[in-house]
């Protein structure tokens, strides 16, 4: 089977470890490489993956003996990045269940000696345990002899409409003197380079959904005109509370004298409950924490969001009654689209833990895979993207997707983007796909 771009290349073997639904096999098959081994335990993206590249993947790679394994010359894994993402817990190698997939990498390049890697993992891996984990994983990988670089990007610096920050961590045993990553281009992107037209069978927003989206409108038009709308969230549940958050939590404040009834609480509800429990109730959620201290950007947001409904009440306070019904991450807004007409109809949109987060088509959101209600949606058709618009963001082209939506939707958000994969990889082989053809044509 070829995959749609692919070019005519010096062979090379790779293994893909995590595979999921292949963007690493897409990016190295379109350089000439064949895949030789992979492993995924999901049962029913082991399947989708033999008929898309006609390998069948193996199971759990903790399960794998290692004589399994062929030798080979490109490992290439997308490790679980759920241990390290800030939408986690953060444990890292603690995970019980996938922290400690990269040491089983780390075992797989040791015993196997590939002449280079290429892993991927979210950026928050970086900032993780104050930067103690990328240099126990550069350390690691050195230790087994390997030059090793580590750089960010996005899709988006490279023409592809989607904002996903990544990690790349690459290696080589014959060192990376020679190798330059790939530069970021200028290019202007828009999402509606992967869009088709008002496609059939697209999922419709939910009526729940438009009327949270006509209630936050109503927002933005009713906002004075010259008013630019804040770049920080708005957290409206801000808007009337009082309870202490500079120097004292409500947690501290209860801790000392037993009470929160002298202060508001969500949309300056008056607390009122004889029980901790009760009081704590009528709070934000985020400020229900048992915490003496609120985080300094946690501190910033509250009074941000304060001073902005003091400036402003005169035109929130008849509006604000609309949106107590939602749940409370529905009652967050992210204005990511400064400088557009206030209308998020003719936006992007997203329904995120964090709130509803809007921007201009040109910095289309990035995919997530924790529920298929964080797709995109385009505004302008008010629909959620289509799976198969969803797989070009990804750089995947045609290849067959999951039948279900949520899982295709889960499937797209954990994909590693082909694309960027396949910009990092061609500089990183070069040599080696060079001296190959070389002792190729001597042979001839």
């Amino acid at each position: 089977m070829q995959v749609e771009g692919e070019k005519s290349r010096s062979s090379f073997t790779f293994i893909d470890l995590f595979s999921g639904l292949g963007g690493f096999h897409t990016a190295l098959r379109n350089l000439g490489g064949t895949g030789v081994f992979a492993s995924e335990w999901i049962e029913s993206l082991r399947v989708l993956y033999e008929k898309n590249y006609g390998l069948t993947p193996h199971g759990d790679i903790t399960k794998v003996a290692m004589d399994a394994i062929p030798r080979h010359d490109v490992l290439t894994a997308g490790f679980p990045c759920q241990p390290f993402s800030k939408a986690g817990e953060q444990l890292g190698f603690e995970h019980t269940e996938q922290g400690s997939l990269f040491f089983t990498v780390a075992k797989i390049i040791e015993s196997k000696r590939p002449s280079f890697f290429i892993l991927e993992n979210v950026p928050n891996i970086l900032r993780h345990r104050g930067g103690e984990t990328i240099v126990t994983i550069r350390e690691t990988l050195e230790s087994l002899g390997y030059s090793v670089q580590h750089r960010r990007y996005s899709p988006h610096e490279f023409g592809i409409p989607q904002i996903r920050d990544r990690v790349y961590i690459i290696g080589s045993l014959s060192g990376l003197d020679d190798f330059k990553w790939p530069e970021p281009e200028n290019t202007v992107t828009d999402i509606r380079s992967v869009l088709d037209a008002n496609p059939q069978g697209s999922r419709p927003l939910s009526p729940q959904s438009i009327q949270c989206l006509n209630v936050w409108n109503d927002f933005l038009a009713l906002s004075p005109r010259e008013l630019q709308i804040p770049s920080y969230p708005i957290w409206a549940m801000e808007f009337g509370a009082t309870y202490p958050f500079e120097d004292d939590t409500p947690f501290s404040v209860l801790a000392r004298e037993g009470d929160l009834k002298q202060y508001r609480g969500s949309f300056g509800n008056k607390i009122s409950g004889d029980t901790p429990t009760e009081q704590l109730d009528l709070l934000p959620s985020h400020a229900r924490r048992p915490q003496l201290k609120f985080p300094k950007w946690k501190i910033d947001f509250i009074r941000q969001n304060r001073q902005f409904y003091q400036d402003n009440r005169e035109w929130i306070d008849p509006w604000l009654p609309q949106l107590r019904n939602f749940p409370s991450s529905w009652q967050k807004f992210e204005w990511n689209a400064k400088g557009e007409e206030k209308d998020l109809w003719k936006l992007v949109v997203q329904f995120r833990a964090s709130g509803v987060r809007v921007k201009r088509s040109q910095t289309a959101p990035s995919l997530v895979a924790m529920t298929d209600t964080q797709i995109p949606i385009i505004g302008w058709e008010r629909r959620y993207m289509t799976p198969r618009e969803c797989s070009r963001l990804q750089s995947l082209g045609e290849i067959e997707l999951p039948e279900s939506r949520p899982a295709a939707y889960r499937a797209l958000g954990n994909a590693v983007n082909a694309e960027v994969v396949r910009l990092i990889a061609e500089p990183l082989l070069a040599s080696f796909v060079e001296a190959n053809s070389v002792s190729g044509n001597q042979a001839a």
